[in-house]
């Protein structure tokens, strides 16, 4: 069978198929969802150690043979994870793990994903995804990094991110021109929690389209006109107006984000 690049499919070798799955773990009793299982390299032994697995795969012609060979077991969902309506309408009643071998190109996308269904009440409990070492570098990066961004600030407030195993290009077919890793993300609920969610999600998007500027002046990215009233909010917040954005922790920019949403005469 052919695999289309346009969908970013790098499949997994045999040889390290084990290796993926011993990561995982994954126990009788269980329910996963697989994001991109391909020719099924993890879904079948998923598929023998757990209760129940839904495998989520874009390409049909890989869908189609996958669902040929199912055991009772599994469940194929045709299309991409991303626009998929599956989870919403077959909601779970138990918690549910999360495993796959996630497209380059998608794979931050699918990350806010998940932490969207965590906030929406779906029972996540954990996923184990293979992704990019430079996403992984990015997932676990610590402030005043330079892989310390959004992406790490968006998933770490609301999940534990550890790299589990580090995948060389051999290990896929065809072989990649980047390295890869295997991270496990354990979803918990929003770490310190802010008075205004979005907000919050905004103002760190707007701040760190200026990360090397200092937060007073990056600040007139969240519609502080006034120099003023940023040094207001930041004094507010206890935060020094002369360090940078990518200097801040995630409690600290959680208190900025409050600072700033209690002070809209300001903005």
């Amino acid at each position: 069978m052919v695999i289309r690049k346009r969908f970013g499919q790098h499949l997994l070798e045999p040889a390290w198929v084990e290796k993926v799955i011993r990561a995982i773990g994954p126990q009788s009793g269980e329910v996963f969802y697989e994001i991109g299982p391909g020719r099924g390299a993890l879904t079948r032994p998923l598929a023998e150690s757990a209760k129940e697995v839904v495998a989520f795969e874009i390409d049909r012609d890989l869908a189609a043979a996958l669902r040929h060979t199912a055991p009772p077991t599994l469940t194929v969902v045709a299309g991409d994870f991303l626009e998929s309506q599956w989870i919403q309408t077959h909601r779970p009643t138990r918690p549910v793990r999360v495993a796959g071998n996630l497209p380059y190109n998608v794979a931050s996308p699918i990350l806010f994903a998940l932490i969207d269904l965590f906030h929406m009440g779906i029972p996540l409990v954990d996923a184990t995804l293979m992704v990019q070492r430079e996403v992984a570098a990015r997932l676990t990066a610590r402030p005043g990094t330079r892989d310390y961004g959004v992406l790490t600030i968006l998933v770490r407030h609301s999940a534990e991110v550890e790299i589990v195993l580090k995948l060389p290009p051999g290990a896929f077919r065809p072989a990649p021109k980047v390295h890869s890793a295997l991270v496990r993300v354990r979803f918990h609920a929003p770490e310190p929690a802010p008075a205004d969610p979005g907000g919050f999600v905004a103002m760190v998007q707007a701040l760190f389209t200026r990360r090397r500027k200092t937060l007073a002046n990056a600040l007139a990215a969240c519609a502080v006109k006034d120099p003023r009233s940023s040094w207001a909010i930041l004094a507010s917040a206890g935060i020094d107006g002369r360090r940078r954005p990518d200097t801040l922790d995630i409690a600290e920019l959680v208190r900025l984000a409050d600072a700033l949403t209690a002070l809209p005469e300001t903005r």
